[in-house]
């Protein structure tokens, strides 16, 4: 049976003990590379089984953890295909392996047990996108019927 964004996103912070794409990245041998990629964001790729994610290093911090995380979905969901770069104009993509990848960002970024407080208090969607720096656009990725 395969597994949802939400279970890889969710089996990767309790092996290693955290939601920070970087710090799994590094547990998992993913070389991260930072570079001036003018307009793209980031991409996934692996060659001779070693992974490599590229982030672009103009973006904020911020983004640079979003485009980490999407692009760590690429290599758990879809580890053996080299995906199409990310930029601001493929963000909201909607093809599959993209929006699996948002899912996976949005799952990993915002666990379920860090939000139950700011939805009983009638957070927006928004104001909880804002507060994990994540674009508000993918906030409605996360289910919330399963948080309360």
């Amino acid at each position: 049976m395969l597994m949802t964004p939400k279970q890889h996103a969710n089996k990767l912070i309790k092996k290693y003990n955290t939601n920070d794409p970087f710090k799994i990245a590094k547990e998992k041998n993913i070389i991260v590379i930072f570079d001036d990629l003018e307009d793209i964001y980031g991409y996934y790729f692996s060659y001779k089984r070693v992974q490599f994610i590229h982030i672009n290093n103009k973006l904020s911090e911020n983004d640079r953890r979003f485009v980490c995380a999407h692009e760590l979905g690429h290599s758990e969901q879809h580890p053996d295909k080299n995906t199409a770069y990310l930029s601001k104009h493929t963000l909201f993509s909607t093809d599959k392996l993209e929006i699996e990848a948002n899912k996976f960002a949005v799952d990993l970024l915002v666990p379920d047990e860090s939000i139950v407080d700011l939805v009983r208090d009638g957070y927006t969607l928004e104001q909880i996108a804002l507060s994990f720096g994540i674009p508000k656009e993918f906030i409605g990725f996360k289910s919330f019927e399963e948080v309360l």
